[in-house]
């Protein structure tokens, strides 16, 4: 006796369903590429806003005292208080020693004591304390000194950052400046003094970006 026979089931999917999973797996990219590019939108708008609050810091400062926070020589008097004797600097006017000092009898270190005594920023007060150091919103190292950091920078003080990948400091210097690394008041390079043009950044790598004021 001869078996029925019925038409064999294909196996596998169909182009319906093949089309459905390339665009799942799109959207699914998409929002993976969107979410990353809000992450770093917010990141970049964090660093700028660290550049811009130094400022703040420095004219409250001299608002309040008349002087220049790390080079106060009256700092005692100005933001001493029962617990924290301030370091004091020569009062010459000029921010002395390298943004990224870790002597604590240098200005550009003790700027972050006495801006912090002063009630303008957040931190520690303590020179000897792990954390004193101030941190950008990468974690680098965020500081103040009164030479130019960069050949051909002008301003009257400097503030420079640390550890800030290529892709960031590219689009701190279209937010902040002229677009170019290696001109006008914010110059980024991997070692100071010489600043590398937008054009040779490379978005991976770790840069030094400096901003005069």
């Amino acid at each position: 006796m001869h078996q029925p026979c019925f038409p064999r089931r294909q196996s596998g999917f169909t182009l319906i369903e093949i089309a459905i999973v390339l665009v799942i797996i799109g959207l699914l990219l998409g929002g993976i590429l969107k979410g990353q590019e809000l992450i770093n939108s917010a990141r970049v708008k964090n660093l700028a806003a660290d550049f811009r609050n130094v400022p703040v810091f420095i004219y409250g400062y001299q608002d309040k005292f008349k002087a220049l926070p790390g080079d106060d020589s009256a700092s005692v008097a100005h933001v001493g208080t029962t617990s924290v004797t301030p370091g004091a600097g020569d009062g010459d006017g000029v921010i002395e020693g390298n943004w990224d000092s870790t002597t604590n009898t240098h200005e550009s270190f003790l700027f972050w004591q006495h801006v912090r005594l002063a009630g303008l920023a957040p931190g520690p007060t303590a020179l000897t304390a792990a954390d004193y150091q101030q941190r950008n919103a990468v974690g680098g190292v965020i500081g103040v000194q009164g030479a130019a950091p960069f050949t051909g920078m002008t301003g009257t003080y400097f503030i420079c950052s640390g550890t800030i990948l290529g892709r960031y400091a590219k689009q701190l210097d279209t937010q902040l400046d002229d677009g170019n690394t290696a001109t006008g008041s914010l110059m980024v390079g991997t070692t100071l003094p010489t600043a590398i043009a937008t054009a040779s950044i490379v978005d991976s790598t770790t840069y030094i970006v400096c901003m005069g004021i």
